[in-house]
């Protein structure tokens, strides 16, 4: 049932209705997203075809969806699941910042090469194009891929807002790309290049012969709070466009398939097609076939990012962080499980970082070797700055592990910490292994207290808080290996507090492998049962439905590899705090964003900034590679909205009442 405070509404990527061709979202055949989707689906192929060849492979996908690609160009490389969520999410992020050029550049000409602005649209291709080739070089994937979007639309719109496919051409024009050559046989400012559409729409023939004849290039003038254009000049056209009421009346643009325009419009598509795929290629040449790949998302989802306080009392948890990337990199290599990147972040205090990132096992072995412990002696460290440049310098969507025995001297950063984690729908999760001359001094609070910090931040991620003595650690780093995977998906998670008895169901189906339940709490008994009515406890270590491991405040429980499929259930007791998470492996990846509505000659949708608030209503894009999906929201305690479907569950979502 819907919540009375906050609602919201679903939209597929590509919606029906609307009449804007090239609008980033909606209506016709062939969009901004369809046209970009086409052409890096196509290179894609291209890329992966042409590594397969070189190392004496097939390349065979069985179809030319994202989840297909991705399974021809990774699966033959090693064993193991393989997940299409990274590349999805990257497609994901070049068209938002594709789509947000309507609302953030509404009225700029260069931004759509209207009203002529030929050399300024061509400067912010070929400047976009080196921030793109720069940004790769540095591994800034997520800035490049959204600079990719943003450049995509204009070169995109050139074709249709020009008069290029009216001048006959069926091959992109090179030079947008190409700062090196002019611009050339440009209509000037005096030159008039349209006749009068009487009707004040839109009028086949409208461009004037000798324009035609002559081979000029002009394009639309377009003005959204202005009638003014220069003398004799074409308009973009349309009802948003105020100087297509001054004569010449009428428009030139090809932005949607109308019966007066129906092979110009279907040419602007095809070589505005065409276009994105020379600039593709020409960004593919400058980064090589690999590093191609992973600017694209193809590559396994696994990343692992540490961030280890390296004062005095850790020389424990440091060796105990070397000894699970060493299991990490010896027991996953050669399988999809196999981290794409590892990261490593060291803090001390006053000090924090490097950020060292590297794709060579051996590289992060060298460099968690090297770690020692030094330093330190007053309580809190700056573990929040280390956390800072972690969230900053590694991939959306990665989980990252802090080890820590103190707590933050930093906290003010704390609500950047947050904001950070939800823009880049990062996991963080805390190993906490304070003793008492680390936990407590003059003012300040008990190690339960003090630490609350981290237990925030893991929650806002959906991570978890894992307080354990140093002893015990090794147990509890199995979390680590459990979610160094390519296809982790999450099944439920709620959070409690102050805690209460309460049951929780999760559906389980055939798509879903190698579940485990990780509560975090004190003083809780639990209850788990399977669709047939079978029941464990806590306490039971070996049970019928799998395996109980407790460490700290830590519960591990591993399914039986014999799971049933169906409703589960999990009946949590407990006064105290708790937390309840259930993963899995699966293939089927879920991408969604929280968006809003914007208005103007091509309407769409933007990402909104931060979480949702309650009391307002709220739109999601939200794509599932070819499923169909039925939507259930509900409104829980604690206003956290959980997004489940028939297949698996999304992250849960959280909307920020305070």
């Amino acid at each position: 049932m819907m919540s009375p405070v906050l609602g919201m509404s679903f939209l597929a990527l590509v919606l029906s209705g609307g009449a804007w061709a090239f609008a980033p979202i909606g209506g016709g055949a062939s969009t901004h997203v369809s046209i970009t989707e086409k052409a890096v689906l196509q290179k894609v192929t291209e890329v992966c075809r042409a590594i397969a060849e070189s190392e004496g492979r097939d390349f065979t996908p069985t179809g030319n969806s994202a989840e297909e690609l991705v399974q021809a160009c990774l699966g033959p490389k090693a064993t193991g699941e393989v997940s299409a969520a990274k590349f999805k999410s990257a497609l994901n992020e070049i068209y938002i910042q594709n789509g947000q050029v309507d609302r953030d550049f509404v009225n700029s000409p260069a931004h759509h090469f209207n009203s002529e602005a030929f050399a300024l649209g061509r400067r912010l291709i070929t400047d976009g194009v080196a921030s793109i080739k720069a940004n790769i070089q540095k591994e800034n994937f997520l800035a490049a891929r959204e600079t990719l979007g943003r450049v995509l639309h204009t070169l995109q719109d050139f074709y249709s807002h020009s008069n290029w496919v009216d001048l006959g051409y069926t091959e992109p024009y090179a030079n947008l790309i190409r700062p090196d050559l002019p611009l050339e046989n440009l209509a000037d400012v005096k030159t008039p290049t349209c006749s009068d559409c009487a009707n004040g729409g839109f009028c086949s023939n409208s461009i004037l012969p000798n324009i035609l004849n002559e081979k000029k290039l002009t394009s639309g003038y377009m003005g959204i709070l202005s009638s003014a254009k220069p003398k004799g000049k074409c308009s973009h056209g349309g009802a948003a466009d105020l100087t297509s009421s001054k004569a010449p009346r009428g428009g030139i643009s090809k932005d949607e398939r109308r019966s007066d325009n129906v092979a110009l419009h279907t040419a602007a598509v095809t070589v505005a097609t065409t276009a994105t795929l020379q600039l593709l290629d020409d960004i593919r040449g400058a980064a090589g076939d690999n590093n191609y790949l992973r600017f694209m998302g193809v590559a396994r989802s696994s990343v692992v990012v540490f961030v280890i306080d390296t004062t005095g009392s850790m020389s424990d948890d440091i060796l105990e962080a070397k000894r699970v990337v060493y299991e990490i990199i010896d027991s996953k290599k050669g399988t999809q499980d196999e981290p794409s990147q590892y990261i490593l972040v060291p803090f001390n205090d006053p000090e924090f970082g490097p950020l060292i990132k590297t794709t060579n096992p051996d590289v992060m072995k060298a460099e968690i070797a090297n770690l020692t412990a030094d330093g330190g002696g007053d309580l809190p460290e700056m573990c929040l700055s280390g956390l800072q440049l972690a969230l900053t310098g590694a991939p959306a969507s990665s989980n990252i592990y802090v080890f820590t025995d103190a707590i933050a001297k930093d906290i003010e950063l704390k609500e950047t910490i947050v904001a950070l984690i939800r823009s880049t729908k990062s996991t963080v999760s805390f190993f906490m292994t304070g003793d008492g001359a680390r936990r407590r001094r003059r003012g300040v609070e008990s190690s339960e207290a003090t630490f609350e910090t981290y237990k925030d931040l893991a929650l806002a991620s959906g991570g978890q808080a894992i307080s354990v003595t140093k002893e015990n650690l090794p147990q509890a780093t199995d979390v680590i290996i459990d979610s160094s995977t390519s296809a982790l998906v999450i099944v439920l998670q709620r959070a409690r507090n102050p805690g209460r008895a309460e049951t929780f169901s999760f559906l389980l189906d055939e798509s879903l492998n190698n579940i485990t339940i990780y509560i975090t709490g004190k003083s809780l008994t639990f209850t788990l049962k399977n669709p047939a009515g079978v029941t464990q406890k806590q306490n039971e270590a070996n049970g019928k439905l799998g395996t109980v491991q407790t460490v700290g405040n830590l519960y591990r429980v591993r399914l039986a590899t014999d799971k049933h499929t169906g409703l589960w259930e999990i009946s949590m007791n407990s006064n105290q705090p708790y937390t309840l998470k259930v993963t899995g492996q699966s293939t089927i990846a879920f991408i969604y964003d929280f968006v809003e509505t914007f208005e103007g000659p091509h309407p769409g949708y933007a990402l909104i900034s931060g979480r949702p608030k309650a009391g307002k209503h709220y739109n999601i894009i939200l794509k599932a590679g070819n499923l169909s999906i039925t939507i259930l929201l509900r409104r829980h305690h604690g206003d956290i909205i959980y997004m489940n479907t028939a297949a698996t569950s999304l992250k849960p979502l959280e909307a920020d009442d305070h």
